[in-house]
């Protein structure tokens, strides 16, 4: 079932929804995190930022979440089904990531604001967990989860973990976040750089 056109169309939507909230600052999960967070950005007037966090994938089924790794090194992960190899792997492809989007500039400081955390969707919620874990670890003062569509399952376990979570949609057939778009086509790492410039 498909819900939105693309990426910043549900950004839109998010903002719209968004609209009456205090926050200092807009953070997205590239890639494709960032495209919607660019929409609520710019409608809300806010500083637009990244937090870089990389799904450890399975060899076989790069689709299956192990685990999730930030830019600290630290890692969310699937005990059951993870090894060291893997994490250094993902650790390795954040950090590049982190080099190639920030070009060069500090990330914003979170210490003591109140951000609002946004991706295009969530599967499992082992990446956006990290991302929380990350921001909770450099004092973030609040954190409010703004995603287009989630599964059942990963709203009722990232929802304790945040100050407030928005979802516009948590559909009960959910395989992937691609489903729920007409256009999802891979965000490049190009166009990252271009929207945070």
């Amino acid at each position: 079932m498909k819900i939105f056109k693309d990426r910043k169309a549900a950004g839109s939507l998010l903002a719209k929804k968004l609209r009456r909230t205090k926050a200092d600052l807009i953070l997205g999960i590239p890639r494709g995190g960032v495209v919607v967070a660019a929409e609520i950005a710019k409608a809300l007037k806010l500083p637009l930022d990244i937090v870089v966090v990389r799904k450890i994938g399975h060899p076989n089924q790069p689709e299956l979440a192990l685990g999730a790794v930030d830019s600290d090194g630290e890692a969310v992960l699937d005990e059951s089904l993870i090894s060291q190899f893997e994490i250094k792997k993902a650790w390795k492809e954040v950090k590049r990531r982190e080099d190639e989007y920030r070009q060069g500039k500090e990330p914003i400081d979170v210490e003591g604001k109140t951000v609002i955390l946004v991706d295009d969707g969530i599967a499992t919620g082992l990446t956006t967990l990290s991302a929380i874990n990350y921001l909770k670890r450099h004092q973030a003062s609040k954190i409010i989860l703004a995603v287009p569509v989630a599964s059942t399952e990963a709203v009722d376990k990232l929802s304790k973990e945040v100050w407030e979570m928005v979802v516009l949609h948590t559909p009960e057939y959910f395989q992937a976040v691609g489903q729920f778009y007409h256009d999802f086509e891979e965000v490049t790492d190009e166009e990252v750089v271009q929207l945070l410039s």
